[in-house]
């Protein structure tokens, strides 16, 4: 899980990414601060400050000088003051705001990089195996030393100083202007965005608390496996076994395609999956091996007696709640994103939401996926069941067995630093040079996470970024490598995307969908990194089928995301019980949309599973991007050399999400180049 989605959120303040491409009405009357200074008072102020600077940028003056009145209120200063600020405090000399724009750089990598150290630091007893989480660890990790920095900020004029220099560019502008600009006007626009909400930092502070209180929540949220029975009341899954949900059930359910009782493991844990959907899950199996649970009955026995449990009691949907009125706290200080789906999609993503939709929609409508489902159906030997939209045979992983995998992972990767001393290794293959792969690896630390895995990046550069994945007592299993593999990508972006930047402001990627298109690319290549596979003569047919249909999985996933959030903003006040009925009803009416005719079943409840829903609201719309993206450098990096393309690629930096396409791999994000894909491998007679 990548974590820079919720740091983006607790240092908001420090470091914005922005632009809205639509004003809707209320956010025209929201932006309306500057009520306090008026109109006439700026007009006059621009007039003043372009007499006077006869020679300067107009456009900035007049930029600058209402961004400021659209955050200055009373306490800031009387309209003295504001007019008194901004004549003595434009810049017009062009070496003297690049002066200024590298110190602002410099103060925001000490302040970004130390607060995030801090934060990282302090949720590790939460995030990391080190042992019983007890609370006070729950008190510190939910503390943001950073919550109250931007209205610090405010309140010493930097943010207004900041305001008043670099202008803020929406969208289209972006869209626009960006074409022509430099490598410095993209930094500068960049540092444009960082001040667009003046939020309260009680707000920022709670949202941390009730974020880590959540994150907790599904951290230790496992099934025992070794205590879930089927129908013959036999045990079919290793005593050891503890699945977190949904990662670890999903990957074990997708790692018994064509194992012994495969098909039955398969349907057992999707019956977990449904009882932990409807909340009839006991509660007393969760993150507990003390009773024998019958997930098709839901009977619980204490050895051979029978006892009463008590189901969860919609407590999942309750955190749902939970952080959806604390992230609405938020709406009121964004004046052009006065709601999180905007922020998700138009300033987090920098796509607005129903483009998104549209190209989910296109691809789970599509021919090419029917085509694609009777093909499985073809290779399975059955009828589809609905757990197969988790079906992965086209990739490399099941030419050799779970079992096979997950002995070699153990002896190899005993520990976590294990896997760390190996990263160099591993990068080589990759393609990078042993000095690169040396110099990657040495800002890379592997922890073992309590949870299913993440990764968490630095952002300074006398920092490292950290990964983590589940390490098991008998060493890492194949699950554990598989994510480690993804999470490295994730960290080798960080790190190049930080370390060889050429401006601090342009560090990271487009949007974290990026970020997952090299998590993906690093976990696709997870078998040739163990050394137990090669490249086979159909291997790009097979991986176009198997984004395709992965693709497939998640956009229905994020189709359900999303109109939960527009459910929630459509009812503010709804009850834990209500929103279950919601999430629900809205999970099988988008199955029955895209899913019901190709598995001929109805009704089906499985699109509401993911995790995400309730620790990273909005995320998952992120990883089908982030496979699109991926599709799209894989074909054309192939067969270039791949380490030196995602050099070039990731070095680009913040860009806007198509203008970093159209420099990377010349086109724009679409469906189109996977789809026709997809086409070419179904003409083939090999699978």
């Amino acid at each position: 899980m990548y974590k820079t989605y919720v740091i983006f959120i607790l240092i908001s303040c420090l470091l914005s990414v922005s632009c809205n491409r639509y004003k809707s009405e209320k956010n025209q009357k929201m932006s309306k601060n500057n009520e306090f200074i008026g109109n006439n008072l700026m007009e006059d102020v621009e007039k003043e400050l372009i007499k006077k600077y006869s020679t300067a940028d107009t456009f900035r003056i007049k930029k600058g000088v209402r961004q400021v009145a659209s955050f200055w209120t009373e306490k800031d200063g009387s309209i003295d003051e504001y007019k008194n600020f901004c004549m003595d405090n434009f810049i017009d000399s062009k070496d003297e705001l690049a002066k200024a724009f590298e110190k602002i750089s410099r103060n925001m990598e000490i302040m970004s990089g130390n607060m995030n150290r801090m934060i990282m630091d302090l949720k590790s007893p939460l995030d990391l195996d080190v042992g019983e989480i007890n609370k006070i660890d729950m008190m510190f990790g939910s503390y943001n030393p950073a919550s109250h920095l931007q209205e610090d900020f405010y309140k010493n004029k930097i943010a207004f100083y900041v305001l008043l220099n670099f202008p803020f560019y929406t969208l289209e502008e972006k869209y626009k202007l960006g074409e022509n600009w430099s490598r410095e006007e993209w930094a500068y626009a960049r540092l444009g965005d960082l001040y667009i909400s003046r939020i309260p930092s009680d707000i920022i502070q709670e949202y941390s608390s009730v974020s880590t209180n959540i994150e907790s929540y599904i951290a230790e949220y496992n099934i025992f496996m070794g205590n879930v029975l089927n129908a013959k009341s036999e045990k079919l899954f290793p005593g050891e076994m503890k699945l977190i949900s949904h990662w670890g059930l999903r990957d074990e359910l997708k790692a018994n395609y064509n194992t012994e009782n495969g098909l039955e493991k398969q349907k057992i844990i999707y019956e977990i999956m449904s009882r932990i959907i409807s909340q009839e899950i006991p509660s007393e199996v969760i993150n507990s091996d003390k009773y024998l649970w019958y997930p098709y009955t839901n009977e619980l026995f204490e050895g051979t007696k029978k006892v009463a449990f008590t189901s969860e009691r919609d407590t999942r949907y309750q955190k749902i709640i939970d952080i959806f009125n604390e992230t609405k706290k938020f709406d009121n200080y964004y004046p052009n994103y006065p709601d999180n789906i905007k922020r998700s999609f138009e300033l987090y993503m920098e796509i607005p939401q129903k483009e998104v939709e549209d190209l989910f929609i296109e691809l789970v409508s599509s021919k090419q996926i029917k085509e694609v489902a009777g093909l499985i159906s073809k290779r399975l030997g059955r009828k589809l069941e609905p757990f197969d939209i988790w079906y992965n045979g086209f990739g490399p992983a099941k030419r050799i067995s779970g079992e096979e995998l997950n002995n070699l992972t153990r002896k190899k990767y005993p520990t976590n630093k294990d896997f760390e001393k190996d990263i160099p290794r591993i990068l080589t293959r990759l393609g990078f040079t042993e000095e690169k792969a040396e110099y990657i690896a040495s800002k890379i630390i592997v922890d073992a996470s309590r949870g299913a895995g993440h990764a968490w990046g630095s952002e300074m550069r006398t920092d490292k970024a950290h990964l983590r994945t589940r390490v098991e007592k008998g060493g890492m299993n194949y699950q554990g490598y598989n994510v480690a593999m993804h999470e490295l990508g994730h960290n080798v972006e960080q790190t190049l995307t930080l370390y060889d930047m050429d401006y601090y402001l342009l560090h990271g990627v487009p949007n974290t969908a990026f970020t997952e298109a090299l998590a993906f690319l690093f976990q696709k290549r997870d078998l040739e990194m163990l050394g137990v596979e090669q490249k086979g003569e159909f291997d790009d047919h097979l991986l176009a089928l198997d984004i395709v249909w992965t693709s497939y999985e998640i956009m229905g996933v994020s189709l359900v995301d999303m109109n939960v959030w527009k459910w929630l903003y459509d009812h503010p006040d709804a009850t834990a019980s209500e929103l279950k009925v919601a999430v629900i009803s809205i999970a099988k009416d988008i199955w029955n949309k895209y899913y019901a005719e190709i598995f001929g079943i109805k009704d089906q409840t499985i699109l509401a599973i993911y995790s995400h829903m309730i620790s990273y609201p909005l995320y998952l719309s992120n990883y089908p991007v982030g496979q699109l993206i991926q599709f799209q450098i894989e074909k054309h990096i192939n067969p270039k050399n791949m380490a030196g393309e995602i050099q070039r690629m990731f070095t680009m930096g913040r860009l806007t999400p198509q203008r970093w396409l159209i420099q990377a791999v010349g086109a724009k994000l679409s469906c189109k180049p996977l789809l026709e894909s997809v086409d070419e491998a179904l003409k083939g007679t090999a699978f």
